[in-house]
């Protein structure tokens, strides 16, 4: 999900809730904290040279129970994000504190949520350093055996 999908999204609600991936809600009294770019310059495996830009939301809940972000203030921290930081219309990422650390997470609307969705990570480069792509599976289920025209076992044509 893009900043513009989630602009959208909060613009055509009065409220909203926030799903983590295991399907419990995010507590209602939750903040944004920040909203951001992070930008990432890395090389690869194969030694490329790339740079990740990605729009960052970073919630957190506390002990302020009668605290609810309504839609619209969240939507004007967006633009104020996008005048005063020059953030471009990028994938959002969010930060959620965890039980143990900060977990990562995609962002999708799902009906009158945004669900939190899980990452992962992969290697840019398998072409350049030397990992397989895995193997095509083909079902032999389609396949009949040759008439009497083909081979046989015994029959000497193999």
């Amino acid at each position: 999900m893009i900043l513009s999908d989630v602009k959208q999204f909060l613009s055509a609600r009065e409220t909203f809730t926030i799903v983590l991936p295991d399907g419990s809600a995010v507590p209602s009294h939750f903040h944004v904290t920040e909203v951001g770019e992070v930008t990432k310059n890395f090389i690869d495996c194969g030694g490329t040279l790339r740079r990740e830009r990605k729009a960052n939301f970073q919630l957190w809940s506390s002990d302020d129970y009668d605290h609810r972000l309504e839609p619209g203030k969240l939507v004007k921290i967006i633009e104020m994000a996008e005048r005063q930081l020059g953030l471009a219309d990028l994938e959002i990422e969010v930060e959620f504190q965890g039980k143990d650390t900060i977990q990562k997470f995609s962002l999708v609307a799902e009906g009158d949520s945004l669900r939190l969705t899980g990452m992962a990570t992969d290697c840019l480069a398998k072409d350049n350093c030397g990992i397989a792509e895995p193997k095509k599976m083909i079902s032999l289920a389609g396949f009949t055996a040759a008439g009497d025209a083909g081979c046989t076992p015994g029959g000497g044509c193999c």
